[in-house]
């Protein structure tokens, strides 16, 4: 097992835990509180979480492949389930799956089909769960007052994540000339990006002087990643181009 597959099975059990732990701290109007996910409740994050999981380990009800277009099978089929119910399958759910993918029963060298259409081996996707899990989970601590694991295993796998896929959002959404840079930065993060003459996008050494910087903080970059915010409504330093960067803003949602 490589250690960026160790690492991603290891974010996945973190936040899977840490949203057990907090969905046990939660009342009952807690869990009927909206979520920044429309349509969803707080109560149908964990729907959500539990049937992806327990298709992932065989044991969901039908063998209908999960996609992005059919997120909410889990959704209606776990909402009226009372929480405390929710709570203790998913409790098992995740024991389940954390045994499973720490022994030789999944391999994880497999390359499989996932949910947004990617095909990539099982280990890896594993990281793409943990980015699934600990988002809702910050979903959950936003609607319900609860701010926490920001940081940590699951938070890194994120960061790698929405980190990576800014060279995407900056060329193919942003649109810069060649010879541009766009400069993100967090207190605890900074990414440059800047457009080749061939007009491709490639992280880059930090200029004296990029085209754009943008300075959030660590929740604000998530929120847009994870397209929970406006960029009219996100608190974002902006300076340099304006029409730049208010493209590479509007471009920075990558979860469907």
């Amino acid at each position: 097992m490589s250690d960026e597959w160790r690492a991603n099975i290891d974010a996945l059990e973190q936040t899977a835990r840490s949203m057990i732990a907090l969905g046990e701290e939660l009342d009952a109007a807690d869990w009927t509180r909206p979520t920044e996910c429309p349509g969803w409740s707080v109560q149908d994050q964990y729907a959500h979480i539990l049937g992806i999981e327990r298709w992932l380990l065989g044991e969901a009800a039908d063998d209908e492949p999960r996609t992005v277009a059919n997120t909410a099978l889990d959704v209606e089929a776990f909402r009226s389930w009372p929480p405390e119910k929710a709570l203790g399958e998913l409790r098992g759910v995740i024991e389940r799956r954390v045994a499973s993918l720490r022994s030789d029963a999944v391999d994880l060298a497999q390359v499989v089909p996932t949910p947004f259409g990617r095909d990539m081996p099982y280990g890896a996707f594993m990281g793409h769960r943990a980015f699934d899990v600990w988002m809702h989970e910050q979903d959950v601590r936003r609607a319900t007052g609860r701010p926490g694991n920001l940081d940590g295993r699951a938070a890194e796998v994120s960061a790698r994540i929405l980190g990576d896929s800014l060279p995407f959002v900056v060329g193919k959404r942003g649109r810069p000339e060649p010879g541009q840079t766009v400069v993100v930065e967090t207190p605890e993060r900074r990414w440059c990006v800047a457009m080749g003459a061939d007009r491709r996008a490639r992280f880059a050494e930090e200029p004296s002087g990029p085209t754009v910087r943008l300075r959030m903080d660590w929740e604000t970059f998530l929120r847009l990643g994870g397209g929970r915010v406006a960029p009219s409504e996100a608190e974002v330093q902006v300076s340099g181009d304006g029409d730049l960067a208010g493209r590479v803003l509007a471009g920075m949602a990558i979860t469907p």
